[in-house]
């Protein structure tokens, strides 16, 4: 009975021994595993099962030999969690103890905290012909999948040819060490500095400090697994644009991380809004400029619910106008993105990694996508959506990645100079005898670079903003003679009568106009008015309406000559008298904005009418 014997002991941080004999008591035993585990005395509970049953509790003043505990015997810990995380268990969640040694702590993304506590194995019926056991059993031929089978994926339809990113994670951890050691590395190819065995570069480089060559691979999985837009009128008005001018156009994406249920562990970018920014158009070329707004437009859109998740672009040559028609031209013949994209999409993915706790870095990766709005194989226009690798974004970030000025298709690795060391970077290919060889990156074939993204509509259109048959003018289009000022804006409010104050101010690009113009912005008190919007709460946008900031909108909408039927509708009920008193005053003759309390324009000199 004082025989010592080995008890195991899992929990998620791995297995450990305790020593203990038969005759030891239950509260005993427990308090050497809290010392073993470095918890408190409630900080955990043990069980003898897996699923949580037969626990083991020190009130039970009974020794390990009568509750038939023996030498070699498992037992299972699991640590105190709050409220609403029961379900969660050792077999379908990686634990956040596993994070790597000196990985910083991080807080992923809604949607990857979600996934991590899903299950994701792809359940299966009994097969009525090959199954030869009972309803309760299961054989080869049923048992559950694992999200990252490769036969599965393979097989569905159409085949999808890479795995989530979280279904990637589940295939590093899901071993017997349950990701222990699992560290997502981020590819640099850069010198490592502070190596001081020989002169800096280019006077000196060791092993040490050199960045290993690349062989670029394709890419076995994707951050992001679907891009869908949550209506057909986003797309329109964003293609509008080209229809109107036959100049090529950008914008960014502004949407939300979803569930894609069609995809284990998949994560779908849903597409709520697109904002244009300032930029320079042709018919073959595109320009950004600065965007001063680019933090307010943020700033908007996080309190709307909504972030930057992706990049637009149109890529569109008309090939017969009277079908309305445009001409095929990206495919498998030509390219599907150029260098120059692929070092764009690589810029922006940059700017917006991907929090992950199994990076030492806290990041690794991106959900940014690229969408390409071209002509389709039916000369219509199709909406293409892509990423671009791990490393093409390590490539484009240390600078080592240039385009080809003839051939679009063909990138070209930077070779090493006196300012800049450059790895070599490989790719393998397949020589004209069927041999597998190994080529030096230059030139690089992009589409090595590469990971397509399917890119959708729903069957049921969503709307995270309404839609108007008058809608308000897009920003940035002043070359069409479409701009956003206090003269639209009372055209907009005199076209739309809705007796619901919620649906006629719920337009993405009010809203940025509203906090945005130079004569009234209401950076610091629309916050009202976007939670209204946000949760939908026709109550708080009737609350933010009787406020003095919409009087004086209202009163600037009145002072440039439009009549707004049903104005004090949406009105304030007490102050705007005073507002409108105390507000600028817009000159009939030549448009100039007067200070508040002046009787004569300050331009023309012409009497206030």
């Amino acid at each position: 009975l004082f025989t010592p014997q080995i008890i195991r002991v899992q929990s998620p941080d791995g297995v450990k021994r305790i020593t203990a004999t038969k005759r030891e008591t239950v509260a005993t035993f427990l308090k050497k595993v809290a010392k073993e585990f470095g918890f408190r005395n409630n900080g955990f509970s043990v069980y003898t099962n897996r699923n949580r049953t037969g626990e083991i509790t020190a009130s039970q003043n009974k020794s390990l030999n009568l509750l038939k505990i023996k030498h070699g015997d498992m037992l299972f810990l699991y640590p105190s969690s709050p409220a609403g995380s029961s379900s969660e268990t050792m077999d379908t969640s990686v634990s956040q103890s596993l994070r790597p040694v000196g990985a910083p702590q991080v807080v992923e993304d809604e949607i990857d905290q979600y996934l991590i506590k899903q299950d994701g194995k792809i359940y299966r019926n009994r097969d009525q012909q090959l199954c030869r056991h009972g309803p309760l059993g299961k054989c080869v031929h049923c048992v559950p999948l694992e999200p990252f089978d490769e036969d599965y994926l393979n097989h569905l339809e159409p085949p999808v040819k890479h795995m989530s990113f979280h279904a990637y994670i589940r295939k590093l951890t899901g071993g017997a060490d349950k990701g222990k050691f699992v560290a997502l590395e981020n590819i640099s190819c850069k010198i490592k500095s502070g190596c001081e065995g020989h002169p800096p570069w280019p006077e000196g480089i060791c092993t040490k400090c050199q960045p290993s060559a690349i062989t670029l691979n394709r890419q076995k999985y994707r951050h992001v697994d679907n891009i869908m837009f949550e209506n057909h009128t986003i797309a329109d008005r964003f293609l509008d644009f080209w229809r109107k001018t036959g100049n090529q156009h950008l914008g960014y994406l502004y949407g939300r991380y979803t569930e894609h249920k069609d995809i284990p562990l998949g994560i779908r970018a849903e597409v709520a809004a697109i904002y244009e920014p300032p930029q320079i158009g042709t018919q073959n070329s595109l320009e950004i400029l600065d965007d001063p707004k680019a933090e307010v437009v943020d700033e908007i859109a996080a309190k709307l619910g909504l972030r930057k998740v992706g990049w637009i672009f149109t890529d569109l040559v008309s090939e017969d106008t009277r079908k309305g028609t445009v001409r095929y031209s990206r495919n498998k013949d030509t390219y599907y993105l150029s260098a120059e994209e692929c070092i764009t999409a690589g810029h922006f993915q940059n700017q917006q990694p991907n929090i992950c706790r199994l990076s030492p870095d806290g990041h690794f990766g991106s959900k940014f996508v690229t969408v390409v709005a071209t002509g389709g194989p039916d000369n219509q226009v199709h909406f293409e959506g892509y990423q671009v690798s791990n490393q093409c974004m390590a490539l484009v970030r240390d600078e080592c990645l240039l385009p080809c000025r003839d051939a679009p298709e063909l990138g070209y690795a930077k070779e090493s100079s006196s300012e800049q060391y450059v790895p070599d970077v490989f790719y393998k290919d397949i020589d004209k005898f069927g041999n597998e060889i190994t080529q030096l990156a230059r030139p690089l074939p992009v589409e090595y670079l590469i990971i397509d993204i399917t890119t959708t509509f729903p069957k049921d259109p969503v709307y995270t903003f309404s839609i108007s048959q008058n809608p308000f003018p897009i920003e940035n289009r002043d070359v069409l003679g479409e701009t956003q000022d206090f003269h639209s804006l009372a055209t907009y409010l005199s076209q739309n009568t809705s007796s619901i104050f919620l649906d006629v101010i719920s337009d993405f690009h009010l809203l940025l106009f509203l906090v945005t113009n130079e004569v009234m912005p209401l950076r610091d008190s629309i916050s009202l008015l976007l939670e209204a919007v946000r949760t939908k709460n026709e109550e708080l946008a009737q609350t933010w309406k009787k406020s003095e900031q919409w009087a004086t909108i209202e009163q600037l909408c009145s002072t440039v000559g439009v009549q707004i039927s049903g104005l004090q509708e949406y009105g304030a009920v007490g102050g705007s008298a005073h507002a409108a008193s105390a507000a600028v005053w817009a000159c009939q003759h030549c448009t100039f904005m007067n200070q508040p309390g002046t009787d004569h324009c300050e331009m023309c000199s012409l009497p206030r009418t």
